[in-house]
């Protein structure tokens, strides 16, 4: 029974280092819609923050646990397994909130694009690694705007131009997209003013891009979920095997009268 103990402790030290990168990389990356989601929502900072927490325990819990295997201490197995048994709660009551409160995640990240949209300004150097993310994003979807280019009209540089440029990451030509972000000139604008319109960009949302998206990975997310919980309530119960090992063989060495 020990051996594969052993094993189960050590890959929940590679489990929990994985965990602990994935929150890093979340709050390390400038490159994808994870980027503006993780500088505009403090949801996702915390999100992060816990993966990080959950990730660095679950490595001690594997040194731990293996620590007690090994020497056969009763107590450390115990926190081993009550340690477990709290991570598992907390996944389930995480995953719980999700569920619930998916409407209200999905009118902040809502909230989120459109402030970002509105404020958009290739000068700023301020706000350049998350402008350069949603430019990224609507590249890659070949989309415009959260629900349509019209959102780029409220937009306060293009308004005061009269909506003769256009965002050139929007652009259904590809001369437009080698600069990739900023702002596009209009060749022929109608009376020097121009509507969203008349700009050559994609005229799809990327809202149902990035929902089309997570339900094309929901799959992949909910399966490891899944195994991650698997492995923790098979550890949980190989520590209580050997805590009960360890207790019969406790009352095996008692000398008989």
């Amino acid at each position: 029974l020990q051996k594969p103990v052993y094993v189960l402790f050590l890959f929940f030290q590679i489990l929990g280092a994985v965990i602990l990168g994935f929150g890093i990389w979340i709050l390390a990356d400038k490159t994808s819609f994870i980027a503006v989601l993780q500088t505009s929502s403090p949801s996702l900072k915390t999100g992060a923050y816990i993966l990080i927490g959950v990730g660095a325990l679950t490595m001690l819990m594997g040194f731990l646990g293996c620590l007690g295997a090994v020497n056969e201490i009763r107590c450390l197995l115990g926190l081993y397994f009550t340690c477990l048994m709290i991570i598992l709660l907390t996944q389930i009551a995480a995953a719980l909130v999700i569920y619930f409160q998916k409407g209200m995640l999905k009118v902040e990240l809502s909230d989120i694009v459109t402030d970002l949209i509105e404020n958009y300004d290739p000068s700023s150097e301020k706000k350049r690694n998350l402008q350069d993310a949603w430019d990224y994003v609507q590249i890659q979807i070949a989309c415009c705007g959260w629900t349509g280019p019209k959102e780029w009209e409220g937009n306060e540089i293009l308004r005061n131009k009269s909506n003769t440029e256009y965002p050139c990451s929007c652009s259904n030509r590809s001369k437009d997209l080698v600069e990739g972000r900023g702002f596009c000139n209009l060749d022929d604008p109608v009376n020097g003013t121009a509507t969203s319109a008349d700009w050559p960009v994609h005229e799809q949302g990327c809202m149902d891009g990035v929902e089309q998206w997570l339900k094309d990975n929901l799959g992949i997310i909910l399966g490891v979920c899944t195994g991650v919980a698997v492995i923790e309530l098979l550890g949980m119960i190989l520590s209580i095997s050997l805590c009960k090992n360890i207790h019969s063989e406790d009352y095996t060495k008692v000398p008989k009268s």
